[in-house]
């Protein structure tokens, strides 16, 4: 039996001839932000992260850790005030903020709000691991409709896991937003959220194994809700409200594994805070995290894959990534491969 070849550029994931456009290397490696050679910390995005609870403490660690990996610069984790010294601990690169409680573990929607508002960021990730209440539901819809800037304008979302479970709560739950979001349901989440949005699930189809009812519902729910919907699993799905559409190629069982989703929220987050647009953040999260869980499939087989396991293979996607589209930043390549001429001088 050949041996699975191994992740790399080049593969070239074949559509039906309708279908919509399938990811591939090229597409994903335009989506790329720059990174310029003078930048600091705080050029390359600031990300507010509000997940984990005292029973999924490891959520919101590893949507940090998979933040930093995917380039953020600057990643805070917003918890309850009795759990900031238990998180303090655990996240050594990331820096934390309490968030004010009604009771222990659960936050105070309004002094909780206040305290995001006046934390500078420029964008967050929000519900891996979230404890469920009514207290994370209005802390969520509040943040979801409160404008931060003078210009009315909030910086993007990322919505996850507990908070997409709190939005499906209510009927209507997309309307009077002030911000621009990606939404990273599986066919479970989405569901509820089509539920809540007057919708037959039913109606859609096999959201699991029917690809061309995968792509058509996930295209139906970002016109109706306004915002860009990715549905998570084997051809990940990525709509925007505009029509646009796009397929990731991976069909990965490895990924079948607690916390991956985690990552790639982190990675998503981590992009929208480097300025990437909901739709372009998105997609290249997608695919990043994609080739990375193919890089630990090609390693370990399909399965005993850890959600652990893919933060640092997201860096070296990025890095694989990064070398089809070489950028010239103060008059020279960036990237390996620099010689130096006769003179001396780098070229």
């Amino acid at each position: 039996m050949p041996e699975r070849r191994p992740p790399g550029f080049g593969r070239a994931p074949i559509a039906a001839p309708d279908g919509p456009p399938v990811l591939d290397d090229a597409a994903a490696a335009a989506l790329l932000p720059e990174r310029l050679v003078r930048g600091h910390k705080g050029t390359f995005g600031k990300l507010l992260v509000l997940a984990g609870s005292l029973d999924y403490a490891g959520a919101a660690i590893l949507v940090c850790r998979a933040a930093g990996r995917a380039g953020a610069g600057l990643v805070t984790l917003a918890v309850p005030e009795s759990l900031q010294p238990l998180f303090a601990s655990r996240v050594l690169e990331t820096t934390t903020m309490a968030l004010p409680e009604d009771d222990v573990e659960e936050v105070d929607p309004e002094a909780a709000l206040a305290r995001i508002l006046d934390h500078s960021h420029d964008a967050l990730a929000v519900g891996p691991g979230l404890r469920p209440g009514l207290a994370t539901t209005a802390l969520i819809q509040a943040l979801l409709a409160t404008p931060e800037d003078e210009d009315g304008t909030a910086p993007p979302v990322l919505l996850d896991a507990e908070a997409l479970r709190s939005l499906a709560s209510a009927e209507g739950w997309w309307e009077g937003w002030r911000r621009l979001a990606v939404l990273t349901p599986h066919a479970g989440e989405f569901g509820r959220l089509r539920s809540a949005s007057g919708r037959d699930p039913a109606a859609d189809g096999d959201l699991d194994a029917d690809d061309a009812a995968r792509a058509a519902a996930t295209a139906d729910a970002a016109r109706e809700w306004g915002q860009v919907v990715v549905l998570k699993g084997a051809r990940t799905v990525i709509a925007s409200p505009g029509g646009e559409i796009a397929v990731a190629p991976f069909e990965n069982p490895a990924l079948a594994s607690g916390g991956t989703g985690d990552v790639l929220s982190g990675t998503i987050g981590s992009l929208l805070a480097q300025g990437l647009a909901p739709f372009a953040a998105a997609r290249l999260g997608v695919y990043l995290h994609g080739l990375a869980g193919e890089a630990v499939r090609h390693r370990l087989g399909d399965a005993g894959l850890l959600a652990s396991d893919l933060p640092d293979e997201i860096a070296f996607a990025r890095r694989r990534l990064a070398a089809l589209a070489p950028r010239a930043i103060a008059g020279r390549r960036v990237g390996f491969g620099l010689r130096e001429d006769a003179g001396g001088a780098k070229t």
